[in-house]
């Protein structure tokens, strides 16, 4: 595999780690909506992640020297479990029995799902600067 190919790859997981960190920001700045334009509160979104084939001169050889693949994302899916039922009759979306329907998102896992996906971006951000280190060294070599 040469340098470029590792490129492509670890910055298509920084690219899909960044949709994935985005699609957090979402879910934990809407924690507590509960009135969308759609109707209801927000829905929690999940990222799915699928590896993907490079482009087809990188896929030719990729096949002659080993089999490299890139990550992309495949979807992004609205959660269909109900929400939470909270009673306060005075919040102005309560219902007539005085409960609010309120998003199902858990706090706890969208911070860890957070810490996830920036670690995974700091390490192919590390993947890329060893690259770039080992071509600038087998330059020194070169001299």
């Amino acid at each position: 595999m040469d340098i470029f190919t590792t490129f492509k790859i670890a910055a298509s997981a920084m690219k899909a780690q960044r949709i994935r960190l985005n699609t957090v920001s979402s879910n934990l700045a809407n924690v507590e909506t509960t009135s969308t334009p759609e109707g209801g509160p927000y829905k929690k979104k999940s990222v799915y992640f699928e590896s993907a084939p490079m482009s087809f001169k990188d896929n030719l050889q990729s096949a002659i020297k080993g089999n490299a693949q890139g990550v992309e994302v495949t979807k992004i899916i609205e959660d269909q479990d109900p929400p939470q039922l909270i009673y306060n009759p005075s919040h102005p979306d309560a219902r007539d029995d005085g409960y609010v329907e309120m998003p199902n998102i858990s706090m706890l896992k969208e911070l860890v799902d957070m810490t996830s996906a920036t670690r995974s971006y700091e390490a192919n951000t590390t993947v890329i600067k060893s690259a770039k280190r080992m071509a600038l060294k087998a330059l020194e070599i070169g001299r």
